[in-house]
């Protein structure tokens, strides 16, 4: 038994199958829902993926910083962390070009790295307490509302690439300023150790050396009282030989008695004599050996202090200039004794050959004195050439006390040069000791923290890198994020559904003989009325009944009049040109600019088709325009996206008007139309 409803379904559905037209609009219901979830879905499937391609712009104002022996550009190795991680299609440009791309709509958002960034990562290694290292993340809400919670997601991943080299880095920091710290402390211990040693050995030297330098002095001295001595005996020699030789023969029998009687103490002077120009030949011929290796000592006292000091660098500087001027000073006072010396060598030569001279002579006389009496009878013989030698010894005395003289003179500046080193030391004592309050100042800087700079330097290692987040022209809530989106497609499906109701071409008109421009402005207004009171009742309700704010409420209901009434222009012409086929076209426009109008997710998480379908469809250019005037922002994209809107309405009346014209001319298609809706 055959069901009624079953045949005159089948009946409804053959009758779609008559013609090529109604089998193509049965078809168009068959893959209606897949063209709207299929394109939608396609649009929206996976924006996460291509973040990739949003504009960010990032903006380093960095500087690098030196610590610890390297230099610190944690701003640059961030920003080539972030490009790697491709998290965003990262723009690198200054902050003026930053800003200006994000009020204009170029970037969605603006991420900088501050001025600081670098010396915070680097605190541990400085003075005071240590922070964080932030970064400042600037969006516009009048740009695109989901960004931003895109951003919040995508900073995980920012702060995952800042923190790990800001954590490295930071620890980094501490224990190898500690190793340095605990390494330098223990060179400066055995440092101090070395130049105590030293300095020691020095002193011994400089003792010894004073010593020896008393002792010449001393023997200078006794060897000038000598000579003194000496002359006024060979002063007293020459006299008494004159007269000798002028009254030898009358005073021959006074003389033996005498030199009989006087004897021993002519004996006992010549043996001092002799004793005194034996100590003034060895001083004199030792002595500049004593000063050359006196300079030698100093030299290389001088030289190993100053080696020392080039490999312990953590001395201080005042301690190591005093250091250095003493041994200069040593070196400079050795030189001066060892270069009088040497200036007067062939002095102390012949005062050295004059006084081995006047020894032998001395001991001659030492060894002639106890026969002297016996003698006289030869000496009147020789008492002529006698008395022109003790004149030549009287001279040779003089010189050689005039010498011996310069010889103390020059012990004397010596001796003086031994106090200086001696002061030197002294100094380098100091210095020792300074050394050591050093090393004591250094132990007592290593850090001891207490519980609240732990907390702190724990905190600073938990969380190294914070994001400093602003955004301008903010939307509150989700509601005011999307109404800019969701206003437009609102009024399209408005503007459908008045012409479901109400048909796009008074049959009347289109009888009459007017103008077809009037024919197509008189099907035009009805619907523009009732679309200007849908956006009236619309933004009332979303007004009073949601609270929604505007920043521009005049300008955007103005502006939502005049997208009204393109719409309702364009959804005239597909239905005035096409007839019932124009819904399904209006209902296909209407999910192309769903996708494309980039209402939720940036343009730039959709396919590329998607991008390029969007500039020449008007609800993208009402959705841009309407975030200004609700959000705030520049008004650039609501001048264009008027002017657009107006381009749009005056071509829709142009086509209307077209199709006004045609539709005069009634053929069998339009009489008994293959579809119906």
């Amino acid at each position: 038994m055959r069901l009624p409803a079953l045949a005159s379904g089948g009946l409804e559905l053959r009758r779609f199958g008559r013609n090529r037209l109604t089998r193509a609009a049965l078809a168009s219901l068959v893959l209606l829902p897949l063209l709207y979830a299929g394109l939608y879905l396609w649009s929206f499937w996976d924006p996460y993926s291509r973040l990739s391609h949003v504009p960010v712009a990032l903006v380093n104002e960095d500087r690098a910083v030196s610590s610890g022996g390297r230099t610190i550009h944690a701003g640059a190795d961030l920003a080539d962390e972030l490009k790697d991680r491709r998290v965003f299609a990262w723009k690198s440009v200054d902050a003026a070009a930053a800003r200006d791309g994000l009020a204009h709509g170029r970037y969605y958002m603006a991420l900088t790295i501050p001025s600081d960034f670098s010396a915070r990562i680097a605190s541990p290694d400085g003075d005071g307490t240590p922070s964080p290292a932030g970064l400042r993340l600037e969006l516009d809400d009048s740009n695109n509302y989901v960004v931003g919670t895109l951003a919040q997601s995508a900073f995980k991943e920012i702060s995952a690439a800042a923190g790990a080299k800001a954590s490295r880095t930071y620890f980094d920091q501490i224990f190898v300023s500690f190793g340095k710290l605990h390494d330098k402390l223990d060179e400066a211990a055995k440092g101090a150790d070395k130049l105590a040693d030293g300095s020691g050995q020095a002193e011994d030297g400089a003792g010894k050396l004073a010593d020896g330098l008393k002792t010449a002095r001393g023997g200078s001295a006794k060897v000038t009282a000598g000579l003194e001595t000496l002359r006024g005996g060979t002063k007293q020699v020459a006299q008494g030989t004159g007269r000798l030789a002028a009254f030898v023969d009358k005073a021959g029998d006074v003389v033996v008695p005498l030199l009989r009687d006087n004897a021993p103490q002519i004996r006992q002077a010549a043996l001092l004599v002799a004793k005194g120009a034996d100590a003034l030949a060895d001083g004199a011929g030792t002595l500049p050996a004593q000063t050359k290796a006196a300079v030698a000592r100093a030299e290389q006292a001088r030289d190993e202090l100053a080696a020392y000091l080039k490999e312990h660098p953590e001395i201080a500087a005042d301690v190591r200039a005093d250091l250095l001027r003493a041994s200069g000073e040593v070196v400079s006072v050795a030189r001066q004794v060892d270069g009088y010396v040497r200036e007067h060598g062939a002095d102390l030569a012949k005062l050295a050959h004059d006084a081995r001279t006047v020894e032998a002579q001395a001991k001659r006389v030492a060894a002639a004195a106890p026969g002297l009496a016996a003698k006289v009878d030869g000496a009147r013989r020789d008492i002529d050439r006698l008395n022109a030698g003790a004149q030549r010894i009287n001279a040779g005395t003089g010189q050689l006390l005039t010498g011996s003289a310069q010889l103390t003179g020059g012990l004397g500046t010596l001796s003086g040069g031994a106090v200086t080193l001696d002061t030197a030391l002294a100094q380098i004592a100091d210095g020792n000791r300074t050394l050591a309050t050093g090393l004591g100042e250094g132990v007592a800087q290593v850090p001891h923290y207490g519980a609240d700079e732990r907390s702190g330097r724990a905190d600073m290692m938990s969380d190294p890198v914070r994001l400093a987040a602003s955004t301008d022209n903010p939307a509150p809530n989700y509601g005011t994020g999307f109404a800019p989106f969701f206003i437009p497609l609102a009024l399209w499906v408005g503007a459908m559904f008045v012409y479901m109701m109400l048909r796009p071409l008074t049959p009347r008109a289109l009888a009459s003989t007017a103008p077809a421009w009037r024919v197509a402005l008189a099907g035009w207004l009805p619907g523009a009325a009732v679309g200007a009171a849908q956006v009236l009742v619309l933004l009332g309700v979303l007004r009073f009944g949601l609270g929604l704010e505007a920043v521009r409420w005049p300008g955007l209901i103005g502006f939502l009049i005049l997208a009204a009434a393109t719409f309702q222009a364009i959804v005239q012409w597909a239905n005035a040109r096409f007839g019932p086929t124009g819904r399904v076209i209006a209902l296909a426009l209407l999910m192309l600019q769903l996708t494309s109008a980039a209402g939720t997710y940036p343009i730039e998480t959709s396919p590329g088709f998607f991008g390029a379908i969007r500039p020449f469809l008007p609800m993208s250019w009402v959705v841009d325009a309407v975030r200004r005037l609700i959000s705030g922002g520049d008004l650039t994209p609501v001048w264009q996206g008027g002017a657009v809107l107006a381009a749009f309405l005056a071509g829709a009346l142009v086509l209307t008007a077209l199709a006004a014209r045609r539709n005069r001319v009634w053929t069998m298609t339009r009489l008994h139309p293959a579809l119906k809706l």
